[in-house]
Formats: structure tokens, sequence, C-alpha cells
């Protein structure tokens, strides 16, 4: 996967789009990159592009203004200006015709990286502030609370959708990157179904190189919870190769893993199977900055009322961490030469 490192905001637009407004309220002037706003829209760029939930995406083939307007800017065919305030039509459209899709800011920002210029689309839903309010009542001073509904998203928020365009090329390996957090509901029209992706964006979610790294852990771990059962001894061996394939392999070949792992055929059998049924290819790529991300701290859960983090170099180092295997399944876990401790 791409991770941007270098980041450098070139002008930024900002939209109202108010469902209770008939029509959205567009700015004329591009935003004043002053200190505090760039580093305001700084932090959420960084923030989004280290978010877990940012996915890779293609445009639809299907004619698409999100996707014209982008490139047509991308492509130096169109301002900044021009091309947020229809951005903001689309949203605000859409907004309307569904009905439930919550009152925000659209923030169109573009910017520069080490892998070129992006366009960056954010929709930045109001949160509730509360503020005091003072009255005169019969030359006495009355003081009270009372809520706010225009507040943006603080730069230690996290956004809940959100698009970073490229310009397109056949080589691309993505056409833009997006994160589209839902929120839970029983009804699929309700605002919770995909329609910054499908109706907005006009796109298609695939998998990168971290979505299928993280896959194989979580697919492998549910088959050594559900398979190796009651068997801490195993489940700490299997887990323990997980990690070392990680560290040591550019790709991760299924089969081969659990040729590695498991001595019993029937053992093999059911993790392959297991690993197909969940949607897992035969190889799967390693992100390798992911990888070095996950395995800093582990946590361990034992028996369901112990809670352990511990770093990978403590994990590994035998002077202060060690597994006793039993001999029955069952293993102690020795935590050694503790100087010192804090209760928490």
């Amino acid at each position: 996967m791409e991770y941007i490192k270098e980041v450098n905001l070139r002008e930024a637009v900002i939209h109202i789009l108010d469902n209770n407004a008939d029509e959205p309220i567009l700015n004329e002037f591009a935003l004043d990159l002053n200190e505090e706003t760039y580093d305001f829209l700084l932090k959420h760029i960084q923030r989004c592009l280290k978010d877990e939930e940012l996915k890779y995406a293609f445009f639809n083939k299907e004619r698409n203004i999100v996707k014209d307007l982008s490139q047509e800017y991308l492509n130096g065919e169109n301002n900044i200006l021009d091309v947020s305030k229809e951005l903001a039509r689309q949203m605000f459209i859409l907004m309307r015709s569904k009905g439930n899709v919550p009152s925000c800011d659209l923030v169109t920002v573009s910017f520069s990286t080490e892998f070129g210029m992006f366009l960056g689309i954010f929709k930045m839903d109001y949160i509730k502030n509360y503020l005091h309010n003072i009255e005169y009542v019969d030359d006495r001073i009355g003081i009270n609370i009372i809520p706010q509904f225009t507040g943006l998203p603080a730069s230690s928020s996290r956004i809940q959708k959100c698009a970073f365009i490229k310009a397109m090329n056949q080589d691309n390996e993505y056409d833009l990157m997006v994160i589209d957090k839902q929120k839970k509901s029983k009804n699929n029209e309700d605002y919770g179904s995909n329609y910054f992706i499908d109706s907005y964006l006009g796109c298609t979610v695939i998998d990168n190189e971290r979505d299928q790294t993280k896959n194989f852990v979580k697919v492998a771990e549910k088959w050594t919870q559900s398979a190796l059962n009651e068997n801490a001894d195993k489940q700490e061996k299997v887990r323990r190769e997980i990690k070392k394939k990680l560290k040591e392999e550019d790709i991760i070949d299924v089969q081969k893993f659990s040729e590695e792992v498991f001595k019993e055929p029937e053992i093999k059998e059911s993790f392959v199977n297991f690993a197909t049924e969940a949607g897992l290819g035969d190889s799967i790529p390693v992100d390798k900055e992911w990888v070095e991300k996950k395995l800093k701290r582990i946590r361990l859960k034992i028996d369901k009322d112990i809670d352990i983090y511990i770093s990978e170099e403590a994990y590994h180092d035998i002077n202060r961490f060690e597994i006793q295997r039993n001999g029955d399944g069952s293993i102690n876990m020795i935590l050694k030469h503790i100087s010192n401790y804090v209760e928490k």
C-alpha cells in the first residue's frame, strides 16, 4: 500500500450544505490557508491517511460528475473554486433526495505528495457543541447552556466520509482512496447505506495489500480460536508462526503455510478449507509497514478476565517473558525479573 508521508496543501474551499435550506451556501473565495487553518486541514488529512478504514477504489466506467470534475482539476483544465462548487451541488442534491443525510460542510482541498497531486473531498458532519448564553432579567444576569449544531470535527476527531482522488491513468494501482464509515442501522436505506461510495463518488472499493494482510490475520485467528479451542499450547504455536511468517515473507502461500505449520493432515485441510470459505486467496501479499505497526505491541486476553499488553521485543525476550508448556494443552506465561510496576 502507498503510505503517504509528505503532504503539502495547495488550496482549499469550504461550502455549507444545510438540509434545512433550499440551496447550498457556496463560497466565492478559496480559504485563506493561514497557519491555523493550514494546520487544521493538514491534521485531518494526515489522520485520514493513517486510518485503517482507508480503502483503495476505482471509478466505475459510467459517467460520474465527481470523477469528471476531479480529473479536470488534476489535469489543469479547471480551477478549484468552480470544481468545489459543483461537487457541493452534487452532494446537496444527493442529501435532499435521500432525505436523511446529515447537514455538513463540504471541504475540497488539493495537496501534493511524494506520489503526486491529490484532490481531497471531506464531508464534515456537524457535531454538537455547547455555549453559554447570557441574558439580563430585571437587571440580573442569567447564564444558560445552549446547544450549537454547526461545529466542525476537531482535528483530533475522525472524519466519517472522505476521498483522496488522483489523476487517472491505466497504470494506476487505484484511482482514489476513500473512507466511508457506516452508521449501524437495520434499514439499508438509512444514513448507513453506501450513498457516498455508490451514488456520489461512483466507485468500486478493492482490497489492497493492507486489507489482504489484515484479513489473513483475522481469518487465521478466527480459525485458531475455533479449531484449537481449549488448547492454548497449539494456539500459541500457531500465533507465533503467523507472526514469524508476516515478518519474514513478502507473500504468504496459504497451502504452503498450512503444510509447514501443522503436522496432522486433517488440521492442514481444515485450515486451508476455512481460509478458502472465508474468501482468502491462494497467496497473500504482506504489507510490511502494517505488520511492523501491528506487531509492535501484542495484546493477550487470557481466560476472559486477564489482559496483558506486551511489546514485541519483550515477548521474544526469554529473560523477560517465557511460555512454559505443561504437556496437557495448557501453558504457563511467566513474567520475569520485574523491578517496577504501576497499578492503574
